[in-house]
């Protein structure tokens, strides 16, 4: 970052007077420092803002003279003189000096301090800092932006925009494939296809005709796709570098993305033929595949959604592709018919599903029955699966989703053909000791779920009712004389136990 000798000139509160050298006021100042040395020469850089009173300046013209043409020899931008100390003005020979050689001479009046001046410098390079950093973070997002929606011509205009450059994109030819804003001439192009092909990653020459020309190979590992190269006026700023590289990435990624999708599908392809070519069906491609849908302990879980009609499943199925698209994720889903199957990470649970579910329209929601099973293994595929199914059969339809822990211990009464069962059951078995105890007062049907879901075993039973064992005995005895069946049979007590789930349910 530098700052030009005529905006420091332009800087009213300062004061500042040019007296000789007007020639350089487009020098560049990158430092400004204050020094009384006579020999500071061999400690600068260049660039320089030399600020000095004078006070051990030379006695003579000539000695005086020297010390400003050492100056410029060392790449100072300028030199500011301060009056009103040792000397009431700028000495007219060194006005004459400065003249000659083009180095700006600066008077700075006694009310200015040096400090000022310096302050001023080092503000405004921070300040062209920030707004460096500030163009790069603008710029990055848009480069991003401009691969995925236009590929690599957008990224190349990305480029050119934020480095006020010339950007080409050649193939591994040198051949250009892309530039912006326009081709340079024939000349430079063939300096820049000379700096390519070497072993470096990246290379900084100079044009004979004076521009820089930056080149970067695209490559990913061994393979390399092509070169980046801008052509500027000028050496491109860090920040500029930045951009370069990362502009550089989003290419190589660009390049790279076609080469994996061709890898996927070659390797599916010769799966598919292996399974057609070999009478003994080997499954181990398919689990290998399928793996990749597991998170990171393993496991998976298996995802239902049932909808009214095949086309409702077909749209559900792109909106659930979509969001795990965004999200970054593959997909392993299948639809049959009206039905929509896809494996998730173990991790996902009811919310994700929620959200997997989020974009679809309200009219296809309301037609949904939405399962999602346990953590499996990878290998309990077929078995998730079938988890799933179940679940997404006993849910609500246009209701939440039902995850298979909350389903564990009424599955059986989440079906209505299985319910209607148990209910004539109930109507046969349990309806008598129900009228039973109205009449009588008494609790037989109490008594017995607490005895068949204490599993037979009276002392459990009998302090689940608060009463004793004997008075319990005295009950379940008179419950079979009432419905005829024995108890100790224990399909009997699982039947009736359901039986009567599903009349107080």
């Amino acid at each position: 970052m530098t700052i030009p000798v005529r905006w420091m000139l332009a800087q009213e509160d300062l004061a500042l007077d040019l007296k000789g050298g007007a020639e350089g006021v487009g020098r560049e100042i990158a430092f400004a420092h204050a020094t009384e040395l006579l020999d500071p020469f061999r400690w600068l850089t260049g660039g320089e803002f030399i600020l000095t009173t004078g006070i051990r300046l030379p006695s003579t013209a000539q000695k005086r003279g020297r010390y400003l043409r050492m100056l410029d020899a060392a790449g100072v931008a300028a030199v500011g003189f301060g009056t009103g100390l040792s000397y009431p003005e700028v000495p007219a020979d060194l006005v004459t000096v400065a003249d000659e050689i083009g180095l700006p001479l600066i008077e700075v009046p006694l009310p200015t301090p040096f400090a000022a001046v310096v302050k001023r410098v080092m503000s405004r390079l921070a300040e062209q800092e920030y707004e460096a950093v500030l163009r790069a973070s603008r710029a990055q997002p848009k480069m991003t932006r401009a691969v995925i929606a236009g590929g690599t011509a957008s990224t190349v205009r990305e480029l050119a925009i934020a480095t006020s450059a010339t950007v080409l994109l050649l193939d591994v030819a040198g051949r250009v494939l892309e530039s912006y804003p326009e081709l340079p001439a024939d000349d430079v192009l063939e300096e820049l296809r000379g700096t390519l092909g070497g072993g470096a990653s990246s290379s900084v020459t100079l044009a004979s005709s004076g521009a820089s020309i930056a080149a970067q190979r695209i490559s990913v590992g061994r393979t390399l796709h092509g070169y980046l190269a801008v052509i500027s006026a000028s050496s491109l700023s860090y920040v500029d570098q930045i951009l370069l590289g990362h502009a550089n990435s989003l290419l190589a990624l660009d390049f790279e993305k076609p080469a994996r999708l061709q890898a996927t599908q070659n390797q599916l392809n010769s799966h598919a033929l292996g399974l057609l070519l070999t009478e003994d069906r080997d499954p181990a491609p398919a689990w290998q595949q399928i793996r990749a849908a597991a998170d990171g302990d393993g496991m998976i879980r298996g995802l239902t959604v049932l909808a009214d009609t095949p086309d409702i499943a077909t749209r559900v199925a792109g909106e659930i592709a979509s969001f795990l698209n965004k999200a970054g994720r593959q997909l392993f889903s299948r639809i049959h018919d009206a039905r929509v199957t896809v494996v998730l990470r173990g991790t996902d649970d009811v919310d994700f599903v929620r959200a997997l579910l989020r974009d679809v329209s309200t009219g296809d929601r309301r037609s949904l029955r939405v399962g999602l099973s346990g953590k499996r293994e990878v290998l309990a595929l077929a078995a998730t699966v079938e988890q799933s199914q179940l679940c997404a059969s006993a849910a609500e339809t246009g209701g939440e989703p039902l995850e298979f822990a909350a389903l564990t211990g009424s599955v059986l009464l989440a079906f209505s053909s299985t319910r209607e069962v148990l209910n004539t059951l109930a109507e046969t078995m349990i309806a008598p000791l129900d009228r039973y105890d109205r009449d009588n007062g008494t609790e037989l049907l109490a008594s017995l779920r607490a005895f068949l879901e204490a599993n037979g075993h009276w002392e459990a039973a009998a302090i689940a009712m608060g009463v004793h064992r004997h008075t319990l005995r005295s009950r379940i005895a008179k419950v079979e004389t009432l419905i005829d069946c024995s108890l100790d049979v224990a399909r009997v007590r699982a039947e009736l136990l359901l039986a009567i789930i599903a009349r107080q349910s």
